[in-house]
């Protein structure tokens, strides 16, 4: 055989090799994957999903130079029971920083709060048990008036115990900056517009950005 045709060869297995994702060489890092799992206000309700905070958290890892894949798989209208139902198939990927932002439904449900916090500990739980290295970040949420009565108090803290309990980052409230303001949200005053998840994102990266180069640096080492 010709050097010429050998190189060609070459040429046509390499190209054979990409498109049906056999690596020529040594197999390349996977991409981390940060895995965000909500509802309604994760989901960007009546939004495109470019415009939620989690694709918009995309863009900053990106300027920050930090790789990432954002996965959205969010539900609105989920409640803590109905996204321990949903989550099993979502375990079969690799999870390295997981966004929990659930329980805001549950609330106006009236569920109990022994009940919701069980449920997103059990989420935990199943997703640490499938990923032992996963970073968890809890997003917290908030009724109107705490002082109100004993069940809004007592709601409002569901999310800082997880937190302290699985040693996990905390944005203590994702609408702060956000709710009640009638120009960053939609006329139903409760799920934040365009402008609303830009401060969303804001409010989630300040916790994020940490945890996204904890690691990318164990990654390297």
């Amino acid at each position: 055989m010709t050097k010429s045709f050998l190189g060609l060869a070459a040429l046509i297995l390499s190209l054979w090799c990409a498109q049906s994702g056999h690596a020529a060489g040594p197999d390349l890092p996977r991409m981390k994957t940060i895995f965000v799992f909500g509802d309604s206000l994760s989901d960007g309700l009546l939004l495109k999903r470019t415009q939620a905070y989690p694709a918009l958290l995309l863009d900053k890892l990106r300027d920050a130079g930090l790789k990432f894949e954002v996965i959205n798989a969010s539900a609105s209208g989920d409640t803590t029971d109905g996204g321990l139902g949903r989550l099993p198939p979502h375990l079969k990927r690799k999870i390295d920083i997981f966004i929990l932002e659930l329980g805001i439904n549950d609330a106006f449900h009236g569920m109990p709060v022994d009940e919701i916090r069980s449920n997103l500990q059990a989420i935990i739980d199943q997703v640490k048990a499938r990923n032992p290295q996963v970073r968890v970040l809890i997003v917290g949420m908030q009724l109107p008036d705490p002082s109100a009565d004993d069940y809004v108090f007592t709601f409002g803290k569901i999310f800082s115990d997880l937190a302290a309990k699985n040693k996990a980052a905390l944005v203590p409230y994702l609408l702060e900056g956000v709710a009640g303001d009638p120009s960053l949200n939609l006329p139903d005053g409760i799920h934040p517009n365009a402008a609303g998840h830009r401060i969303l994102a804001e409010n989630v990266w300040r916790v994020l950005e940490p945890l996204a180069r904890e690691v990318s640096a164990d990654a390297q080492h």
